[in-house]
């Protein structure tokens, strides 16, 4: 993430700022709001099992585009495919993985039960079922002159004058090049402005069958901006990363949104509710982990949440059991960590995961995916334990090494996707949503990449196989970082191009912060739901579940509300640069 003086920014729902008593009561009621509806976490500073505060949230909602929703929404099938299709290619997953498991100890670690389970053979049904519950991490990205003919004029113009100052330089020839680039450039511009103006006539037709006179005004004020020249805050999305472990914020995705909702109608702008999505990811989630439990079709069985030893965003993941519980009264819920798993667990004599005497139809990981949950050999025994189970994982072993940045960044190559998806149309809308993804292993390729980050460390960030936040290292921090690893240690991180997100500008209310809240520069994070299921050979279920806004400061890289670093936010979506 990366922004400046040139970034464009997104308008707000509503005008900001608030005048100063009304900005007070609403944040006061709202907290309030926040902790009786569950919007809440346990204090890392302050711990106790027995207390709550309002976990980090955006007063009002920030805006993202409408179309750039839609897309993500509809590509999520297409991701959960994928991914599905990647954790079940074990040739892939060895060949991938081969140099990061050399370094990378807890890579290896899990690779070493990957491997030991393949030796042991998927030889019984409900053992090769998979439950797949990922979320799909995505950032606008500025630089889309595809999408923003201005934004492309702009970028045009600042060419020209750099082409000026060549012709001064270089004489005739620099001229002939510069006024080459300018054709092209014009004629790209024609091209582009000539697209933008179909998908805009298409785009009206269909908006005004479905909103009326409203989306008309929108369309109209919308051509009035491009031809005064207004800079477009418009973006295409880029993928960050996807989750296949510990998903969450299925609970406090859309938890956000009712706060939101409570904040818009208590200013006075209910009319504005109607922008902000459904969202159903708690009970989107939590009906995939029901339908995984009726494939396993033994009515006594359980669900089993793997979760830390201390759980600081417990309403996030008891209000899933809460969900499975009231709305399905009839499946039990157990939580157990990795430790308690390894002292109670054992298999039965058709490799059925008991605890005690309760046999085990789901595993639903929300810990497990970083060093620090396995204390010895033992939390690792119970992970082995539970993957040559019958119980249905979520994720499996293979689904979890799918998920490593190293796999990630082998399938953003070209001609990779191609393995894993037939459809030429889905290649090339799944191939536009890759940022940059460059190796770093000990061979040409990696070492160039190791070379341009070192020229170039402001364009980049690294990434190593982590999940949970607070791993990665940015910009000008990237050299000395590279510098400390041997060549091979090398094998365990990815570079990626840094994304420019357009900011919005808001209100973050955090626990002990400023009253009245300060009106802060801010870029967000969208990650969309989905569920798949099923086994080599077939997907039984496969469809988006919701999704959640995760905002931070423009100025913070990390930004996890878990980790303290950003707030629960929720999405506005806008058709235009349009005013309020």
């Amino acid at each position: 993430m990366s922004s400046d003086a040139n970034t464009p920014v997104l308008r707000n729902c509503i005008r900001l700022p608030l005048p100063q008593d009304e900005l007070l009561e609403v944040t006061a009621k709202a907290k309030d709001y926040a902790i009786m509806h569950g919007a809440a976490m346990r204090s890392k500073t302050a711990f106790s099992p027995d207390s709550l505060n309002f976990a980090p949230f955006v007063l009002v909602p920030s805006s993202f585009p409408r179309k750039e929703f839609e897309k993500a929404v509809a590509l999520q099938p297409i991701i959960n495919r994928l991914m599905h299709n990647v954790a079940h290619d074990e040739e892939f997953i060895t060949t991938t993985l081969a140099e990061t498991i050399k370094v990378d100890e807890f890579t290896a670690n899990l690779f070493n039960i990957y491997r030991k389970v393949l030796a042991h053979g998927f030889t019984q049904v409900r053992f090769q079922i998979s439950l797949g519950m990922l979320r799909s991490d995505l950032m606008l990205e500025s630089g889309c002159p595809e999408l923003s003919p201005r934004a492309l004029r702009q970028a045009a113009g600042e060419d020209r004058d750099q082409d000026a100052v060549a012709v001064g330089k270089g004489g005739a020839g620099t001229a002939a090049a510069a006024a080459g680039r300018k054709q092209m450039e014009l004629e790209m511009e024609m091209e582009l402005e000539l697209e933008m103006e179909k998908e805009e006539q298409a785009e009206r037709m269909e908006r005004m069958e479905e909103h009326g006179a409203i989306q008309l005004c929108r369309a109209t004020k919308e051509r009035e901006h491009r031809a005064a020249g207004i800079q477009s805050a418009y973006c295409c999305w880029k993928q960050v990363e996807i989750n296949t472990i510990a998903s969450g914020f299925g609970h406090l995705g859309p938890a956000s949104k009712t706060i939101q909702r409570f904040v818009l109608s208590e200013l006075g702008h209910a009319d504005k509710l109607h922008n902000m999505p459904n969202n159903k990811a708690l009970s989107g989630l939590c009906d995939g982990m029901v339908k995984a439990w009726d494939i396993y079709a033994k009515p006594k069985a359980v669900i089993l949440f793997i979760i830390e030893d201390v759980s600081y965003n417990i309403c996030d993941q008891r209000f899933h059991e809460f969900y499975i519980r009231e709305t399905y009264p009839h499946i039990k819920v157990l939580r157990r960590t990795l430790t308690e798993v390894h002292r109670e667990g054992k298999l039965g004599l058709a490799k059925e995961l008991l605890l005690g005497t309760q046999e085990v139809a789901v595993i639903y990981f929300r810990a497990g995916y970083e060093p620090g949950h396995y204390h010895s050999q033992a939390e690792w025994d119970a992970r082995y334990l539970m993957e040559t189970s019958l119980a249905i994982k979520c994720p499996s072993i293979h689904y979890h090494l799918a998920g490593t940045k190293k796999v990630q960044q082998a399938l953003a190559q070209p001609a990779v996707l191609e393995r894993f998806i037939n459809d030429p149309e889905e290649i090339k809308a799944v191939g536009k949503i890759f940022t940059g993804l460059y190796s770093l292993d000990d061979n040409e390729a990696g070492n160039a990449s190791y070379e341009m980050a070192l020229r170039t460390p402001e364009r980049f960030v690294l990434k190593p196989q982590r999940e949970g936040g607070g791993n990665n290292v940015y910009g000008v921090d990237i050299p000395d970082a590279l510098k400390r690893m041997s060549r091979v240690e090398r094998s365990a991180w990815i570079l990626m191009d840094l994304i420019h997100p357009p900011l919005t500008k808001g209100y973050m209310v955090r626990p002990g912060g400023d009253m009245p809240p300060q009106i802060v520069d801010m870029v967000s994070e969208l990650g969309i739901f989905g569920v798949v299921i099923g086994d080599a050979e077939h997907i039984v279920h496969n469809y988006q579940a919701g999704h959640m806004l995760r905002t931070k400061l423009s100025t913070a890289n990390e930004g996890g509300v878990a980790a303290g670093l950003g707030a629960l936010d929720s999405p506005y979506l806008i058709d235009s640069d349009e005013e309020y």
